[in-house]
Order: C-alpha cells, then sequence, then structure tokens
C-alpha cells in the first residue's frame, strides 16, 4: 500500500460565459489540476484563471488537450491521420506552456482527454503518436497514464517520466479500461462508494473492475472529473476516506 498518492481533476472546462464545474472549490482539495487547452473546452482567459488559482493553492498543474470537439466535450471518437494528431498535441500543450511561463508558472505533466484518451489506452500506436509528439515539446514533462493501459506500455517503452492513473469517479472492465460512459453504472455519482472503493485500491495496489476483478496497479495518482455535479463531494469524500486510512495528499514525482 502506498503511504501516499497524488489527487487530480480535470479542469479548466469552463468556456466564455459557460461554467462548467466549480473549479475553485477543487482546487482546495486536489494536489493536481489537468487544465484543458482550448479545444474540446476552455479558453484563454479560463485557462488564466485556473492556472493563477492552481499556483495560489499550490497545485500541480498539467496540459489537459483533446480532440477539437467543442459541442461533444472532447468526447466523440475521431480517426485522424499520424500528422494532425501530432499536431493537435504539439498546439495545445505549446499554449499551455505559453500561458503557464507568462503567468509565472510551469506545466509539470500532460494529461489526454476523453476519447483521444480512451482511444490511446486501446491503441499503443496512437499513444505512442500522442505522447512522442508531447515529448518533441518538452522531453522532461511527467505522461500521465491510465494505469494497466497501452498507455503504460508505451510510456515504459520511451522511458520517459510517467504517473499511472486510475479514476475515482469513473467504473472498470475487466481488461483495465474505462466502461463507456453510454452504458449504466459507468460514472459513479455516489460520494461515500466512490471514497471507499478508491480506498480500497490503493490499500491494494489494485483496479477494481464491475466484476470484482483486481489488476494490480502502479497508483501514483486519482482522478476526479470536475465536470458533474457532485465532483466537490466526490473529491471531499475521497480525501477523507484516505487520510482516514493513512493515505497522505501529495503530488506525484513521476518514475521511469
Amino acid at each position: 500500500m502506498a503511504d501516499t498518492v497524488d489527487f487530480n481533476s480535470d479542469m479548466g472546462e469552463s468556456f466564455g460565459p459557460w461554467k462548467m464545474g466549480d473549479d475553485a472549490a477543487l482546487l482546495e482539495i486536489v494536489t493536481s489540476a489537468n487544465i484543458a487547452c482550448g479545444f474540446h473546452a476552455g479558453d484563454p482567459d479560463v485557462m488564466a484563471t485556473t492556472m493563477r488559482n492552481a499556483m495560489a493553492n499550490n497545485v500541480g498543474i498539467g496540459a489537459h488537450p483533446g480532440f477539437a470537439d467543442l459541442q461533444d466535450f472532447g468526447r466523440r471518437r475521431m480517426t485522424l491521420p499520424k500528422e494532425r494528431l501530432e499536431n493537435l498535441v504539439r498546439y495545445q500543450l505549446g499554449a499551455a506552456i505559453g500561458m503557464a511561463k507568462g503567468l509565472g508558472c510551469k506545466i509539470r505533466h500532460f494529461k489526454l482527454h476523453g476519447a483521444m484518451s480512451n482511444m490511446s489506452a486501446e491503441d499503443g500506436d496512437m499513444a505512442r503518436t500522442l505522447y512522442e509528439a508531447a515529448l518533441s515539446v518538452d522531453p522532461d514533462i511527467i505522461i500521465m497514464v491510465q494505469a494497466t493501459t497501452a498507455q503504460q506500455q508505451v510510456v515504459i517503452d520511451l522511458g520517459c517520466a510517467w504517473a499511472g492513473e486510475i479514476f475515482a469517479d469513473r467504473a472498470y472492465n475487466d481488461n483495465g479500461t474505462l466502461v463507456d460512459r453510454s452504458q449504466p453504472g459507468a460514472v459513479i455519482h455516489d460520494a461515500e462508494l466512490a471514497g471507499q472503493r478508491i480506498l480500497e485500491m490503493v490499500q491494494e495496489s489494485a483496479i477494481i473492475t464491475v466484476s470484482g476483478k483486481r489488476i494490480p496497479a502502479p497508483i501514483d495518482t486519482i482522478c476526479l472529473h470536475g465536470d458533474t455535479a457532485e465532483a466537490v463531494a466526490i473529491a471531499a469524500s475521497v480525501k477523507q476516506t484516505l487520510l482516514s486510512g493513512g493515505v497522505e495528499l501529495a503530488q506525484f514525482q513521476g518514475r521511469r
């Protein structure tokens, strides 16, 4: 069982006057923030505000790129040629790095969003394309991967810094991938349940699937999606349950 674990949330996903999630409240709980880069959500003002608030709360800042898909929030699967995938990543990561530098902070990690992440968790070639593009912009960036999936094997092969992630509010298939959001029970809304299942996973160093199967996993960070109505309640439950179980929260340092 790990003595410490990082707690991250996807955020900066508002757009203009449309508000998504309660980032300010989450930034008082989490230790890392994955900030949208403007393609699936977010805009320059939202990105800047979220980064400033993350700095004020001593929260680690990461870039969270996705498909150019505002209407479906980056959750629509797209088949794109290799060069377009590379450029999508370089463009979004570059914007995040530039904004952070201008504000006096640093992008320390990189995490794919939505369909882009789920597709690359199943397809190692796609994961390699996306991660090599990110590393071409910043060779030292820590890549956050869905633990036990094709993403994990790719970062091990690349020899880059990485962190294994599990999800507090998503159900798992027996192959370690996330249950599709179209399926009943794919998203967990019960805050107490989320806290207890995460503590159990951290204690066992394993993903627990919907069938009860245990998949040994490197658990460096726990993700909470910031766009659900229950996000803050789930975050508070997960934090308190972990602390009560003897697990401290701290930013991950990255594996190699």
